[in-house]
């Protein structure tokens, strides 16, 4: 690995749904059980399918994306992983050619072949026009092809002899269990009880030509132009109390490697397990997760509702990010309408709809410049709270996400990523004000 270099594989389809997180788990369980050392790395902002990602490849699953992440940190992630592994597997985000900066974009930018997963399940030869287009439309170096719900041999030979110069690399059967969604994607890795059973039967079930694969060219990035930029110390000294269970689970690695540069100590607690902010704590950090699914538990965690209660009283800084807000707000009401009290540190209710109210990467302005992140959530906070700022929504430039104020409460639905701007995360944890 690293030296001689590592085959690197971006994993990309034409939609959302076609299995590509599916074929990059299994890729990545049957590279690790033949003894080799994996990364996987997710394309665009995503919480979840790096969970399972990871549980798949057994190392952290680190964002790509060129405009949250950048071009320099995502070569420098990408050289990291060469050196680290035999494989390095990214998972694209929605479509192949979707947004901007698209997969094919980052794909392009560091000449990553890609290798495409094609839902063949109501098709056959028709595979072939759809590979041959995802290829040429860009193009891209398509390096070959995974066909996920084939229904015969037979099937995979129609499919194979449409794809004309395109090796089919591997085939996929139906599968008897999929695996398990809810309205923010995949359903927790540690909330399936035998997932590991699952990954592995998708690692038995994947029918893949290794021999072409052992033949691909192996590549390396060189990132010795590329050295980390400093990062001030302005958190030093500081203790972070950081919420982290199933409630409070949107953690992008990046984010605590940030807060750790940073000078930070960290120091994680459980609302769920009705645990206090740790004691010592100089600011808190609530990110985002799965807070509707567990009203009635959040409701009844006396000690943790105190707690975080005091740290506002007291005036230490506390960042809440999503599900962290919700968490803070009067109350929740779940999708079966039962309204669960929260901390209510901000004003107002939070109400579960079944229709998307936000997705798409904005970015904060802050005092210490812009903030980059995204948003992704099915709720809404009815407040009469004025906003103290708004994100700005990217490409477009429309007006984003709402940031509220309430004393030492920052809170907004925008997920921050913290490495794009270490100063202005450093800013909100300090109680400094955009």
């Amino acid at each position: 690995m690293g030296a001689q270099g590592t085959r690197v594989m971006m994993v990309a389809a034409i939609a959302s749904g076609q299995g590509k997180t599916t074929v990059t788990a299994a890729l990545a369980r049957r590279f690790r059980r033949s003894g080799q050392t994996v990364r996987v790395l997710k394309c665009g902002p995503d919480f979840i399918d790096p969970m399972l990602l990871e549980r798949a490849s057994g190392a952290p699953v680190h964002s790509l994306d060129l405009w949250m992440v950048g071009p320099e940190l995502c070569h420098r992630r990408l050289a990291a992983a060469a050196r680290e592994a035999d494989v390095v597997l990214i998972e694209g985000v929605m479509g192949l050619y979707d947004g901007k900066p698209s997969a094919a974009d980052l794909a392009r930018a560091f000449g990553i072949p890609v290798l495409a997963v094609i839902d063949a399940g109501a098709m056959a030869q028709t595979a072939g026009a759809v590979v041959l287009g995802l290829r040429d439309y860009g193009p891209v170096q398509l390096a070959g092809v995974v066909a996920n719900r084939v229904g015969s041999e037979g099937h995979a030979r129609m499919v194979a002899e449409s794809l004309r110069d395109i090796p089919l690399l591997g085939t996929l059967p139906k599968q008897a269990r999929r695996l398990p969604e809810r309205h923010l994607g995949l359903v927790l890795p540690d909330e399936v009880g035998d997932i590991d059973a699952l990954l592995d039967a998708l690692a038995d079930e994947l029918k893949f030509d290794d021999a072409a694969w052992d033949a691909m060219p192996p590549q390396t990035f060189d990132d010795s132009p590329l050295p980390p930029a400093p990062i001030s110390p302005l958190l030093a000294g500081k203790t972070v109390a950081i919420a982290r269970d199933a409630a409070f689970c949107f953690l992008y690695p990046a984010n605590l490697d940030t807060l750790r540069a940073l000078g930070a100590r960290l120091a994680f607690f459980s609302p769920l397990a009705d645990q206090p902010v740790p004691d010592g704590a100089d600011a808190v950090y609530l990110p985002g997760g799965y807070p509707e699914l567990h009203g009635e538990t959040l409701a009844q965690a006396q000690h943790w509702q105190a707690s975080i209660r005091a740290a506002h009283a007291a005036g230490r800084p506390i960042l809440a990010e999503c599900g962290g807000m919700m968490a803070v707000a009067e109350s929740i009401t779940d999708k079966d309408g039962h309204a669960w009290p929260m901390a209510g540190l901000l004003p107002g209710q939070v109400k579960m709809q079944h229709r998307l109210a936000g997705l798409g990467a904005q970015g904060m302005p802050t005092a210490a410049g812009v903030l980059r992140g995204h948003t992704f959530h099915y709720s809404r906070l009815e407040t009469g709270a004025a906003a103290a700022a708004h994100a700005v929504k990217h490409p477009s430039g429309a007006e984003g996400e709402a940031l509220y104020r309430s004393g030492s409460l920052t809170a907004s639905y925008f997920h921050a990523f913290f490495a794009s701007n270490p100063e202005a995360a450093a800013g909100l944890l300090l109680g400094a004000h955009a």
